[in-house]
């Protein structure tokens, strides 16, 4: 595999006050979905939006991407997204759930944030055979049934200069290798575990 993991120097602290406001909002609302939403959806979690967001930020400021389009892999409410918009990146988020989508797109309305969400699987044309290789538990979360995302952002997963996503248990390696596959060299993958936190790789040349 072509991915390398790297050192990032967070700066960790007060969150600013127009991103503090945007969480707590952020945090009601997934509450309220989860626990007033009119939907059968089933396993949402949210990322820890603070520790990620002081990542993006080193990655923003000590200039660590190649470039500043940002794409949430299974963007949930989408707010890792919206805090890359927030830092000035370029934001879209792809998310299976329509109900979520939806929610985004209120949310981002709601901050002014441009962020453009779509409905559908974030598993490239090709892709499906590097998760059915991977995977092997009982219950797979990665689903390529839904509506290929690229062609509806007119974009490809080799566009993105950093791609997040917050994998279930036993299926960062699954992300892993559609990153190394399909993502452009020198391109930052950035995932999130609640056992082992963040963690930043860059794809680079495979020898």
């Amino acid at each position: 595999m072509a991915l390398v993991d790297l050192k990032v120097m967070t700066r960790e602290g007060r969150l600013p006050a127009d991103v503090d406001e945007f969480l707590e909002e952020a945090n009601a609302r997934v509450v309220d979905f989860i626990e007033n939403g009119n939907h059968s959806i089933t396993g949402f979690v949210p990322s820890d939006f603070d520790i990620v967001y002081h990542t993006l930020e080193a990655i923003a400021e000590d200039n660590i991407s190649p470039g500043n389009v940002f794409c949430e892999w299974g963007c949930g409410i989408g707010a890792i997204a919206m805090l890359a918009a927030m830092l000035e990146f370029q934001a879209y988020g792809i998310e299976i759930e329509r109900s979520l989508v939806e929610e985004s797109r209120v949310l981002a309305e709601d901050f002014d944030l441009p962020v453009d969400f779509v409905a559908g699987s974030f598993i490239p044309q090709g892709g499906e055979v590097i998760v059915e290789q991977h995977y092997t538990g009982e219950h797979c979360w990665l689903s390529s049934s839904a509506d290929d995302a690229y062609p509806q952002l007119g974009m490809g997963p080799g566009d993105f200069d950093v791609v997040y996503a917050f994998p279930w248990p036993g299926e960062e390696n699954v992300i892993a290798s559609l990153f190394d596959e399909f993502a452009s060299v020198g391109a930052i993958l950035l995932t999130y575990g609640q056992i082992e936190g963040v963690r930043v790789r860059r794809k680079v040349i495979k020898r």
